[in-house]
């Protein structure tokens, strides 16, 4: 029997005819397609006197490979620039880290029209942007702990840990971060002026077909495509309420306990015929769980005309999160829309809701838990970075990808796509690179490939 785990071999430097991380290649060559470099680099001014040696939108693209490759740090580009053959000129750790702090809030709101640009061009391509359904945007908050008091506007949160309190808004059909906002660590929750700010910028980067309507004084006869906004219910406040009805934005946010709502949910107590059973997103009856409307029973006159309040109960179990209502049988959960449609129709929208910590725990597996700057600043770019290293991942995978491959995880995709390996030959004036035999992703990176050369 031989328990050893490896092979003996004998191992030397300077080994030439190999490269690595082709999948970012493959990714960067699609960001090419695109045109996002160019488009970043349209938005970023020229400072100095003389025009800088990288490209800052190559730059940017580049530092997104990175993050998407598993990258925490400006050092991480180093991975990168080792690899002239796949990426041609790849700046320092230095270069990147002064670009980092060279950018402004102005930079970043002319960075977010290139990247609006770029999304509409991608959601021209995809078949779950199209269509006339309703684009449904996820507002949420997360915390990022990090372990040093010396980065700025760091303070404790109301978990009693010490960091950030980021707010992001969503698009629900892609996965996309289509805004986001750093906050400090003792940020409210339920901060209404950062609740309209990420729903105003997210609406921002929306084709102009979807958008139109929806932003702040618009005509709401000039709208072409319905738009819902779910949030919990740190959303649940007059103004954010009053800013979507103002936009022609539909709502449904999570209902916070109060004596009117729970005696709602007393009366309907008992009553079994006012509880109809709940389903799954793919329309199966859910066991033991029953919604009903309770509209008529509660009266506020912060809430907008025609809100209604949709109530769920199902049966306790380990686990389960705070009930609207004390009971040992059931656990009470509910939410308030302006939305038309049955109960129970309702209900499944609002709970895919949840969709929005997967969305946050991509970004936070792709360098959101690790903000390397003093600057606040700095690390307020350092986040759009990842959020444009997301979107730019799950274009990706939308265009580029078949099966499984469309909603992997980023471990999967690193250690499936981003980090497949090759080796280089050069033939008639060509640069060649093959995958190494029977590397578990080839077939989809070389039909991401044939994909990516489609694109025009």
């Amino acid at each position: 029997m031989n328990a050893n785990s490896t092979r003996h071999v004998v191992v030397e430097p300077d080994g030439t005819g190999v490269v690595a991380h082709l999948g970012l290649h493959a990714l960067g060559s699609f960001a090419d397609r695109l045109g996002l470099g160019d488009s970043l680099s349209a938005r970023i001014p020229v400072t100095g006197e003389r025009l800088p040696i990288h490209d800052r939108g190559k730059v940017l693209v580049q530092v997104a490979l990175m993050l998407a490759g598993g990258g925490e740090s400006c050092a991480d580009i180093e991975h990168l620039r080792i690899g002239g053959e796949l990426f041609g000129l790849v700046p320092s750790d230095t270069t990147v880290f002064r670009i980092f702090h060279e950018m402004t809030p102005a930079t970043r709101r002319q960075l977010g029209e290139a990247m609006a640009e770029v999304r509409e061009k991608v959601w021209s391509r995809s078949a779950v942007t199209t269509g006339s359904s309703p684009v449904i945007l996820d507002i949420d908050a997360s915390l990022v702990e990090v372990h040093t008091d010396t980065k700025e506007q760091a303070a404790p949160t109301y978990k009693g840990g010490f960091g950030f309190h980021p707010m992001f808004c969503f698009a629900d059909a892609t996965g996309e971060t289509l805004a986001g906002l750093l906050r400090p660590g003792n940020a409210g929750a339920n901060t209404v002026v950062d609740h309209i700010t990420v729903l105003d910028d997210a609406i921002a980067q929306l084709p102009t077909s979807i958008a139109s309507g929806h932003r702040a004084g618009d005509d709401s006869a000039l709208t072409n495509r319905s738009l819902v906004v779910r949030a919990d219910s740190a959303g649940c406040t007059e103004g954010f309420l009053s800013a979507c009805r103002a936009r022609n934005v539909r709502f449904f946010v999570t209902a916070r306990s109060n004596p009117q709502v729970t005696a709602a949910i007393g009366d309907a107590i008992g009553i079994d015929q006012v509880w109809e059973p709940s389903r799954t997103q793919q329309g199966g009856l859910r066991d033991g769980a029953a919604v009903c409307e309770l509209t008529s029973l509660v009266k506020d006159d912060k809430l907008p005309p025609g809100t209604r309040l949709i109530v769920r109960r199902e049966p306790l179990h380990p686990g389960a999160q705070r009930s609207l209502f004390p009971s040992l049988d059931f656990r009470y959960w509910g939410f308030y829309t302006d939305a038309e449609g049955s109960s129970v129709e309702l209900d499944t929208t609002m709970r895919a809701h949840a969709h929005v910590e997967q969305h946050i725990q991509r970004l936070k597996d792709s360098g959101l838990c690790r903000f390397p700057f003093t600057n606040f600043e700095a690390n307020a770019n350092w986040m759009m970075a990842v959020g444009l290293a997301a979107d730019l991942v799950r274009w990706f995978q939308l265009l580029c990808m078949d099966g499984s491959w469309v909603n992997a995880r980023p471990k999967t995709l690193r250690w499936g796509i981003f980090h497949a390996p090759g080796r280089l030959i050069h033939r008639a004036r060509q640069h060649v690179v093959r995958i190494v035999e029977g590397w578990p992703g080839s077939d989809a990176l070389l039909e991401a490939y044939r994909r990516i050369a489609l694109i025009t």
